[in-house]
């Protein structure tokens, strides 16, 4: 009912820059929070940024003051600037969202992945 699209993941040197979108489509009445996750094989998916509807954001302490997290209510898409990227931000990145279906329930949404590697 509710699906996630991300891109703009891929290959950036240290130091360099990738900026990840989040678009949700299908049927839902409304979109709440929505955020970015990743994970790196063997390890459980870690939050790296949340932002509510209000636009009140939460970032993990390792991304604090490099990425930024931003979203439009308007047109449920979510996006993560990501600056001076290091080689531990190698992951997946997942994007999450928050939606209310026809059920009249919030319930959590995936998408699918996009990975980013960092690497000279």
């Amino acid at each position: 009912q509710v699906q996630l699209v991300e891109s703009g993941g891929g290959l950036v040197q240290p130091g360099g820059s990738l900026r990840l979108s989040c678009a949700a489509s299908g049927t839902f009445y409304s979109i709440n929070g929505m955020g970015w996750y990743r994970q790196v094989p063997g390890k459980k998916r870690e939050l790296v940024a949340f932002i509510t509807t209000e636009k009140r954001t939460e970032y993990d302490e390792s991304v604090k003051g490099r990425f930024t997290i931003s979203k439009d209510n308007d047109k449920n898409t979510v996006d993560l600037q990501m600056n001076i990227l290091e080689p531990e931000d190698t992951a997946v990145y997942y994007c999450n969202a928050d939606a209310l279906i026809s059920d009249m329930r919030w319930h959590s949404y995936w998408g699918q992945g996009t990975q980013v590697t960092v690497s000279s």
